[in-house]
């Protein structure tokens, strides 16, 4: 069995709205090309995804969306025929073989599933996958096909086991959540920063599940301008005492990278001491709860030049239990980007120090936060005291 395996295609990166659009796959390059540059990933390591079929679509999608997917990307959808089902939207523009596009990010995480659940990799990284949002009949957020809702019920009918999934992506992973939202054998968790301030708006520690899934469903909301000492005080914590209560048996992480300073659409301060310390952490759980089984997908992240692949690279290197990089990033990499990219790379693996000017209201954002965690984990905390 491999330590892990990098799902990658040439056909990932076909899911493209335009040359303009915050949402650009050119980070999958990125990530990948900066890990071979270091030594880090082989051929070998590399497992081609294959296309998610119609019928494993339908897991997690209605039927007429589908067919309306298919027509945007044949270019024959009517005028605003798709606006109710949140294709031709200013965030979810038509494109070309958008369905083929998106069903290929569905089979890359499908694929991640199968490596893992079959035995033939301990943890699998598809960073195509993350579309958080995508909804049973409507896309959201850049996101057409949700990957993480069809795998989980992908994995809950063809494997029968439970599953834990973490999201730390700066935006609630609501598709995820309401996916499952009625489900006992499913568990949500998803740090963000408030929906007071970002879309989608939602993920209040009130949302905790509903008949059967109830208390499987966790949000931990932060406040903007959250750094990281608190974001993975609360991450840690949570992480730890969730997987404790539900007892998964597979972990599935999606590793938006967009809580970073740096990030154009959100208010967080992160460095790139939460990626480091994020993944380490997921591997951790997966190893000591559920036999090593983990697999991660990509998600959120806008910064594709300056943060994404050095965040995204931390992820493989916690799979692969290779050592945490320091210092310069590999200069072959940078001069080979550096010139296609419109802001200065940061160069090495590290920020510099410091990254931004001191964050006035700190104590009081870590207190605010420290009182939402204890509301958040009310449920667990109150069961282990009976």
């Amino acid at each position: 069995m491999k330590d892990a395996v990098f799902i990658f295609s040439e056909d990932q990166l076909s899911y493209s709205f335009s040359d303009t659009h915050p949402f650009n796959q050119k980070r999958i390059v990125l990530t990948l090309d900066l890990l071979k540059k270091t030594g880090a990933i082989q051929n070998a390591d590399i497992v081609t995804p294959r296309i998610a079929t119609d019928e494993e679509l339908l897991l997690a999608h209605d039927p007429a969306y589908i067919e309306i997917v298919k027509k945007a990307g044949r270019g024959e959808l009517q005028e605003n025929e798709g606006i109710l089902y949140g294709i031709g939207t200013e965030d979810t523009p038509i494109f070309p073989n958008m369905h083929d596009a998106s069903a290929y990010l569905v089979g890359g995480t499908l694929t991640a599933v199968d490596e893992v659940m079959e035995g033939r990799a301990k943890h699998a990284l598809n960073l195509g996958g993350g579309l958080h949002h995508g909804f049973k009949g409507k896309a959201s957020g850049f996101c057409v096909y949700n990957d993480s809702s069809v795998a989980i019920e992908y994995i809950r009918k063809k494997y029968g086991v439970r599953v834990l999934y973490i999201d730390t992506d700066a935006h609630h992973g609501d598709g995820v959540q309401w996916s499952f939202y009625d489900e006992p054998d499913i568990c949500t968790f998803s740090i963000h920063e408030t929906g007071r301030y970002l879309f989608p708006g939602t993920g209040a520690v009130t949302e905790r599940g509903n008949g059967g899934g109830y208390g499987t469903s966790f949000n931990f909301p932060i406040d903007a301008f959250t750094e990281d000492e608190s974001f993975l005080s609360i991450y840690k914590t949570a992480f730890k005492e969730v997987t404790e209560y539900f007892k998964p048996d597979v972990i599935l992480t999606q590793n938006g990278a967009d809580a970073h300073y740096f990030d154009p659409l959100t208010h967080l301060y992160g460095t790139m001491n939460l990626y480091r310390e994020i993944p380490r952490f997921a591997k951790e759980m997966a190893d000591q709860y559920c036999e090593g089984r983990w697999i991660a997908v990509g998600g959120g992240g806008y910064d594709i030049w300056r943060v994404v692949p050095r965040a995204w690279a931390h992820i493989w290197f916690a799979m692969k239990q290779l050592p945490t990089p320091i210092g310069p990033l590999p200069a072959s990499w940078l001069s080979k980007w550096q010139e296609e990219a419109p802001v200065p790379f940061i160069p090495t693996w590290e920020d510099p120090t410091p990254l931004y000017e001191p964050i006035p209201r700190k104590a009081e954002i870590t207190e605010k936060n420290a009182q939402m965690l204890e509301r958040a984990l009310h449920l667990i905390r109150n069961e282990s005291k009976k």
